[in-house]
């Protein structure tokens, strides 16, 4: 059981500077790259030509950096913290978004998060998450986003 929507204190008691358990990891294959750059028209060589991208600077295609991006939505209900009584929630955008390392295709990322701060809103409850997302064994993240959600109850 979680804290409630409707206890700001007990809410702004999951602010915290340790990170949660790592989720399980999701593999980044060729074709969830080749699909995005379908979906995003955003057909770069270094993620869809793959003997071009062997030879360049990264031994091998990369996933898109909007791609690992949009996995913080899959990530998020693992690793985000309960909330009882909350009827739905909203991305409310972002603070921070860094790309520090890139991902092989092939390679399996997971995330970690923590609360960074909560705020009260008169249409609901604003939180901030630190979320990293890492490739699996490696020590610097791929990326560091802190995502802000508006919680409604």
């Amino acid at each position: 059981m979680g804290v409630s929507i409707k206890d700001i204190d007990g809410l702004k008691g999951l602010i915290t500077e340790e990170w949660t358990d790592w989720s399980a990891p999701v593999e980044i294959t060729q074709d969830m790259i080749n699909t995005f750059a379908d979906v995003t028209k955003d057909h770069q060589w270094i993620h869809v030509d793959i003997d071009r991208a062997n030879a360049g600077p990264f031994g091998g295609p990369i996933a898109h950096g909007f791609l690992t991006l949009s996995l913080v939505s899959h990530f998020g209900f693992e690793i985000g913290p309960k909330i009882d009584g909350v009827l739905g929630g909203l991305n409310y955008g972002a603070d921070k978004l860094r790309f520090l390392n890139p991902v092989p295709a092939g390679a399996q990322v997971h995330a970690r998060s923590r609360v960074v701060d909560i705020t009260e809103k008169s249409s609901g409850i604003l939180m901030k998450q630190e979320i990293a997302v890492h490739v699996v064994g490696d020590d610097t993240p791929a990326l560091v986003y802190e995502s802000l959600g508006l919680l409604l109850g």
